[in-house]
């Protein structure tokens, strides 16, 4: 059996393997290799040899895997295979335009309801997702059996949310608000903080550029 224990580093480089074997380049490809996934992806042949043989252990010397085999397992280890419910708090540009996101399923992600504190969005349909009212959170969280939160408020009230969330029974959180949030032991939040990403491209180009004036 693979081994289910893996590395976050190797869970963040799992959905770009996925996406090669899915790709117009590999259509009607049989078989694939860990060195054409290396090569594809410009990444170290070792690196994704080790990747995969924690997903699948079919992979054959001189052969590789089956192409759909490792897709299919690949979703299942992802749990692409197995839709999970999700409830998205804060329904505004941001939280509307994840709403209206239609590629979250083919990625196991169904959101289910979004739910705002403002009464003029109270009953709104965003993408054929209603928006309801934060008193009807806990509800429909315990009675559906959610158990992912997306958060795309204000980061002052994030939180606040964040707690409401884990209180309706939500274990994972997914955080698109610039907040450090405080959660209790085995609770998951994974950020996405986009003032740290910009911060990582601008001093890219710093480099970039600082690089070239030194050598002009």
């Amino acid at each position: 059996m693979p081994d289910r224990c893996v590395s976050k580093q190797t869970l963040q480089r799992l959905p770009a393997y996925l996406n090669f074997l899915k790709s117009a380049q590999l259509k009607g490809s049989k078989y694939v290799s860990a060195t054409m996934v290396a090569e594809a992806l410009g990444l170290n042949d070792v690196v994704v040899r080790k990747d995969l043989s924690a997903v699948s252990k079919k992979g054959r010397p001189k052969v590789g895997y089956v192409r759909i085999e490792l897709i299919r397992e690949l979703e299942g280890f992802l749990g692409y295979d197995n839709s999970q419910d999700a409830v998205l708090v804060g329904a505004g540009r941001l939280g509307q335009a994840l709403l209206g996101y239609s590629g979250f399923p083919q990625y196991g992600l169904n959101i289910l309801a979004a739910f705002d504190d403002d009464p003029a969005l109270a009953g709104a349909e965003v993408a054929g997702k209603k928006v309801l009212p934060m008193d009807k959170l806990p509800g429909l969280c315990r009675r559906v059996g959610v158990h992912i939160g997306i958060i795309t408020v204000p980061g002052e009230h994030a939180q606040a949310v964040c707690d409401q969330l884990i209180k309706s029974g939500i274990l994972a959180v997914w955080n698109f608000a610039n907040a450090h949030l405080q959660v209790p032991e085995g609770i998951l939040v994974q950020n996405e903080n986009m003032a740290v990403s910009l911060a990582l491209l601008s001093n890219h180009l710093k480099e970039r550029f600082s690089t070239k004036g030194s050598a002009g």
